[in-house]
């Protein structure tokens, strides 16, 4: 839930159980609560996950979970972030949302899941960007998060 409104994810656990694991912990202990989406990019993503808000941040501790060659991101995946110098695969909290329709991102960051519930929410964040900067133009912030295995 954010203070935007709620979405909803589910996770791709056949392509990432590592990473959904580690996500799912990591929510449900609510690590991501109170926390912003520190890199809003229109048309491109929304990223979230880092408990500074500066995007350096992380839980500690990596994961990795190749993800497949032909990986797509299409609009409304969630797959995580990572560093250039990082595995592909490798994941530690920070996630993004993909926001644009003809996004091209090389198969390098793990798959977490898709959203299907709240899409136009996350459309709504995808508008709350600054392009040249990268930057929210206005706070976004993730109140709490719910886990349930279904």
């Amino acid at each position: 839930m954010t203070n935007c409104g709620r979405f909803t994810i589910r996770l791709d656990v056949r392509h990432s159980p590592r990473t959904t694991a580690s996500f799912f912990a990591l929510a449900r202990r609510g690590f991501f609560n109170r926390t912003v989406f520190h890199r809003i990019v229109p048309g491109f993503v929304i990223q979230g996950g880092d408990p500074t808000g500066t995007g350096t941040g992380g839980p500690g501790y990596s994961t990795v979970d190749r993800p497949p060659a032909n990986a797509r991101y299409t609009k409304y995946t969630v797959a995580m972030a990572k560093t250039q110098t990082e595995a592909p695969g490798t994941s530690g909290s920070q996630f993004f949302v993909v926001t644009g329709s003809n996004v091209r991102l090389p198969p390098d960051y793990a798959l977490l899941g898709t959203v299907y519930v709240g899409r136009r929410v996350v459309d709504l964040i995808g508008t709350l960007g600054d392009p040249s900067t990268q930057l929210p133009t206005r706070v976004v912030e993730i109140e709490r998060t719910l886990v349930r295995i279904t």
